[in-house]
């Protein structure tokens, strides 16, 4: 008997993140192709309210832009990088001003010759395999990077999936989901301090420096 609800519940679990991810689909469908946590979440408002209105900004992983728009509202200006063309090509005509300029590239080798004043990763992180090199490669283009990054003990169930060998990552291309220590452990790997933090919806909202 206990073999058959190890085997229905692993079932289960895996029907779980099945319908997670049709779920976050049809949804975004819903809201025009904006995922509703944008909303929901208000993350934006995060890193809005930790920039000034004269900063610089560079956003990693930039998506179709909707965050850097928002950030553009406050910012000088915002420099966004992806590496998706499709991405960039929906942000240039649905989420544009002035004081933005969208860069189709590879933030991991991407040269960028100027400096920041605050670099913006915005779950980004956790799709980057050698996260300590690239974090050591752009800490001197700013002073500062806000940070995004998803826990892995943001339920039960995500430690649960983990425990019974059931994929258990918000996305299969993530390398990590993170503890805090493990997040605090990285930064200070690269050579940088966490300066503050909170946990919001599962996630660490972070400036570090």
């Amino acid at each position: 008997m206990k073999s058959f609800n190890l085997i229905l519940i692993k079932i289960l679990l895996r029907i779980d993140n099945f319908f997670y991810r049709v779920i976050s689909h049809i949804s975004s469908k819903i809201e025009g192709n904006i995922h509703p946590k944008h909303r929901i979440m208000n993350y934006h408002q995060y890193f809005i309210e930790n920039i000034e209105e004269s900063s610089k900004i560079l956003d990693i992983g930039c998506g179709i832009g909707a965050l850097t728009y928002d950030i553009a509202k406050k910012a000088r200006n915002v420099v966004a990088i992806d590496i998706r063309k499709d991405f960039i090509e929906i942000a240039t005509k649905r989420f544009n001003l002035s004081n933005i300029r969208y860069v189709l590239g590879d933030a991991l080798n991407y040269e960028f010759n100027e400096t920041f004043d605050y670099i913006v990763l915005s779950n980004v992180l956790e799709h980057i395999k050698n996260r300590i090199e690239f974090l050591k490669r752009i800490k001197g283009l700013a002073k500062y990077i806000l940070i995004r990054v998803p826990l892995i003990n943001r339920s039960w169930l995500t430690l649960y999936k983990k425990e019974l060998g059931v994929e258990y990552r918000l996305s299969n291309d993530h390398y990590i989901e993170y503890t805090y220590n493990s997040f605090q452990e990285e930064i200070e790997s690269a050579g940088m301090k966490v300066l503050s933090y909170s946990i919001q919806y599962g996630e660490i909202w972070a400036k570090i420096g």
